[in-house]
């Protein structure tokens, strides 16, 4: 059996208000991320204290997460575009060291 080859990446999780996740995901298409994971009613407590989830007539009113794995090169374009974002609004971003196997569904 062959041995598993991982190609390093980068992973990038932004938390924001439901209202702005199509702020965040046309971003990410903009890029040409190949894709993204989206968790929705999401709650935490930061600076500004617990946000709770409560989802009542939309995912707009509660928070959401959106993760995406890109390689290195693209982690700066999406960083300058979420800048105004995170500048105007609440919300906070991750970016992580990854590992994947199979490097062609990510972008080289």
């Amino acid at each position: 059996m062959g041995e598993l080859t991982l190609h390093p990446m980068k992973e990038i999780r932004v938390i924001v208000a439901g209202e702005h996740r199509p702020f965040v995901t046309e971003l990410l298409d903009k890029v040409h991320a190949s894709g993204y994971t989206i968790i929705g009613n999401i709650s935490g407590k930061g600076h500004h204290g617990l946000r709770e989830s409560h989802f009542m007539f939309s995912e707009q009113e509660s928070q959401v997460m959106i993760m995406a794995v890109v390689p290195v090169d693209k982690v700066e374009p999406i960083l300058a575009g979420l800048r105004p974002l995170l500048e105007r609004h609440s919300g906070a971003m991750f970016v992580s060291d990854v590992a994947v196997s199979r490097q062609e569904y990510f972008g080289k």
